[in-house]
């Protein structure tokens, strides 16, 4: 419910300042329609990544709402994901570590 990529269709905001992430990436023709995604739970036609490894882990092997959730956090899934460079991706995986349950 906080992931950007699912937000930005219905808040221009938060889809102008991904173009402006993806372009400073390389993709410059990133646009504000690109971001188009159901979530993880949701119509895997309208995902962003549908071929997402985190995604085949916790939803479709351990039918688990978030990675926060599994006995295994943090994998090796998690950590590459957490340290490919992405500053929202870390972002991603701390969110998921306010999660876990004490």
């Amino acid at each position: 419910s906080v992931c950007d990529i699912h937000l930005a269709p219905t808040d221009p905001e938060i889809a102008e300042r991904l173009v402006k992430i993806f372009v400073n990436m390389g993709h410059k023709d990133a646009k504000p329609n690109w971001f188009q995604c159901d979530g993880c739970h949701g119509d895997r036609e309208k995902h962003w990544s549908s071929n997402c490894k985190i995604l085949a882990c916790c939803v479709d092997e351990k039918h688990l709402q978030n990675c926060s959730q599994c006995d295994e956090f943090m994998c090796g899934i998690i950590n590459e994901f957490a340290n490919d460079g992405y500053k929202h991706h870390r972002e991603g995986v701390e969110r998921l570590k306010s999660m876990i349950k004490e």
